[in-house]
This record gives C-alpha cells, structure tokens and sequence, in this order.
C-alpha cells in the first residue's frame, strides 16, 4: 500500500508541477501566437546547461593534467 502511494505521488508531482510549462507551452504553440525562441527555450535551456558543464569539465581536466594525477594508459 504504501509503495503504491510513493508512486501515485510521484506521477502527481510529475503531472501536477513539473509539466506545467510545458503545458502552457503547448497551449501557448497551439493559438500560433509564439515565436521560434519561445517554441525552443527549452532546448537553448539544455544547451547552456551543457556549455556550462563542459567547461567545468574542462577546467577539472586542466587541472589534473597539471598536477599529473591524470590517469595516462
């Protein structure tokens, strides 16, 4: 029983909360009344949130090669 209320939770925090923008992004696309930067805010969300973790990454890899604790085959 309660693992079924765990799961009912999560699909109502899902359907009730997190989808909501993009809820009202399809509504939005749905009256022809949103331009090509609102259609894709998401996706310009996701690529800075890859630009700023590929330069985390890359820095931590500068890092290590200057302190020669890189791992090298």
């Amino acid at each position: 029983m309660i693992a079924g209320n765990i799961f009912r939770w999560i699909g109502s925090l899902f359907t009730d909360f997190l989808f909501l923008p993009f809820d009202w992004l399809r509504l939005t696309l749905a009256k022809g009344n949103a331009g090509w930067w609102t259609s894709n805010a998401v996706n310009w969300i996701f690529v800075l949130i890859l630009f700023v973790l590929l330069g985390y990454w890359m820095k931590e890899s500068v890092r290590f090669l200057k302190e020669g604790t890189e791992d090298r085959a």
